[in-house]
């Protein structure tokens, strides 16, 4: 019955298991290790004869339910919950390349995402090219014969940049290589990766997931038998485990999230078409606009926009400040997804350790800001932007 369900049912019911006692909300299992009736038991669930929890750090009760209820959602087989966004990437890449093998990654990445495959994945020998995503041909022109990871992020943080997961993806097959998505831009409700054929998706839950500012999480799907062969290992023995108090959290945080991105994505909309037409805005990338670069793909495989905005002001740094520092609503924040609307100048903080041509080569100026909508009334944002405009000049 529940694969029938509609997300807004699945994430609010999907994977729910329930003890003894029948509680409504899904129960915290606040434990490290669990008992056995004897020592036959403690034996056939090790030996995996039996099902049933060994130990916190391999998986518990509650963390099972937000796996289960994030592979309804995705449309995966299977999953593993992690500590953070940045757990669930490392992990997704470094679980399944060996000393010799080669990464090709889109050079649009969160900051960290790019440090795991151009700095980490090479202290170990892991080869890595980095590629404008964009343009399928240069997939295929970084492609060497140890080619086994492709990795992208879609739409790019911070320019909401667009690739074409699904020509990727075929590329991918054709070279026997994996492609792992990150689609927290996007949320699983707007673009569903593994549909459009990417091998591994992974989510910091920390964002959209949450969506209130709580606490960190990750996540990592894909089917079965890539989880078995290449994530089960690793993941237990490295320890990068979610706590369940987390995945508590994340449950109740993920019962909301069709009408919390609703909102953010409405109101997302409202402030780029109000920032389009300000003489000190220079630019407004927004993938629910005709004008976006890759309005096409999107048209292919997005269902909506997105809950952010980047644009650039014509003033530089400067304007960037003084527009975030006059903003009310809108708080400066690095974080995304939440409830509130936050601001960030990337420049200056998820981006800042990227050289100045690098920055150049995304389209990151001094004056490139990117706005997380939240969830407040669209008004009020409209009107908070207005007057921190006025406050810079033309």
């Amino acid at each position: 019955m529940s694969k029938t369900w509609r997300p807004a049912t699945q994430l609010v019911h999907g994977g729910t298991t329930r003890s003894q006692h029948g509680e409504t909300s899904e129960a915290i299992f606040l434990t490290q290790g669990f008992v056995y009736e004897s020592s036959e038991a403690a034996e056939a669930r090790f030996k995996g004869e039996t099902d049933g929890f060994i130990y916190a750090r391999y998986g518990s009760p509650t963390n099972d339910m937000f796996e289960k209820r994030m592979c309804m959602l995705e449309g995966a087989e299977d999953a593993r919950a992690t500590a953070s966004g940045m757990a669930a990437v490392s992990s997704a890449i470094l679980c399944q390349v060996k000393a010799g093998d080669h990464i090709v990654a889109a050079r649009a990445l969160f900051g960290s995402c790019r440090w795991v495959v151009e700095t980490l994945a090479p202290k170990y020998g892991v080869e890595c090219t980095l590629v404008d995503g964009r343009d399928l041909a240069n997939w295929e022109k970084a492609v060497r014969p140890n080619t086994k990871v492709f990795f992208l992020e879609s739409p790019t943080n911070p320019t909401l940049e667009v690739i074409d997961i699904a020509g990727v993806a075929k590329l991918a097959d054709h070279v026997g290589a994996k492609l792992v998505v990150d689609n927290v831009f996007a949320t699983p409700l707007f673009q569903k990766p593994l549909e459009l054929g990417a091998h591994v998706v992974v989510y910091s839950a920390t964002k959209h997931i949450d969506g209130q500012g709580r606490c960190l999480g990750g996540v990592v799907l894909a089917d079965k038998a890539w989880i078995d062969e290449n994530l089960h290992d690793y993941f237990r023995h490295t320890g990068p485990a979610m706590s369940p108090f987390n995945a508590w959290t994340l449950l109740k945080g993920i019962e909301t999230l069709p009408l919390r991105v609703k909102q953010q994505t409405e109101n997302a909309r409202r402030i780029a078409d109000f920032l389009a037409e300000q003489p000190q805005v220079a630019r407004v990338i927004y993938p629910g606009r005709k004008d976006h670069p890759q309005a096409d793909i999107i048209a292919k495989q997005m269902s909506g926009g997105s809950t952010l905005v980047a644009f650039e002001l014509k003033g530089g740094k400067d304007a960037a400040f003084a527009l975030q520092n006059a903003l009310d609503i809108v708080r400066i924040s690095n974080n995304l997804g939440d409830s509130k609307s936050l601001i960030t100048h990337p420049a200056t903080t998820t981006h800042k350790n990227l050289t100045d041509e690098a920055r150049a080569e995304l389209g990151i100026s001094a004056g490139t800001v990117r706005f997380s909508a939240g969830i407040e009334d669209s008004d009020d944002l409209v009107e908070d932007f207005a007057k921190a405009l006025k406050s810079i000049g033309a």
